[in-house]
Order: C-alpha cells, then structure tokens, then sequence
C-alpha cells in the first residue's frame, strides 16, 4: 500500500475488542478489520447518496410537485 496516512482514533472498548478479535481471524493487523468495514460502510452509503443527488435538481428548483400530508383533499 504506497500511499497511507496514520491517524489516530478512539474506541469504546468493545468496538476494540471486535477489531482485536478480527487480528486473530482472516485478518492480517487491525488496520485491515478497519479498512474492510470502511469500505462496507461506504458501499452500503453510496445508494442512498446517489438517490439524495438525484433528487437535488428537483428540490432546488421547486419543481411543482407538493405533498400537502392531506389524504382526499
């Protein structure tokens, strides 16, 4: 991995404890377990992100379609 930064972060510690028990398992250091929910988390974000900016023109500009929350009216 050429281009890496270390950064420090905090954990409660039974997120600490999940990361220690993951260096026993398929993973090689604790900074794969991070890696690998990283890159889950921003999978599963991106679909939701993608609706939000298809929606962005829409809001912006208003495009005349109100829900009032009225039923029948």
């Amino acid at each position: 991995m050429p281009n890496v930064e270390k950064i420090s972060i905090a954990l409660p510690p039974e997120m600490v404890a999940v990361v220690r028990r993951g260096e026993t398992g398929e993973y090689a250091s604790s900074s794969e377990v991070v890696r690998d929910a990283l890159r889950d988390w921003t999978q599963k974000r991106r679909p939701a992100q993608q609706g939000i900016d298809e929606l962005a023109p829409s809001v912006a500009t208003g495009d005349g379609r109100q829900d009032t929350g009225r039923s029948g009216q």
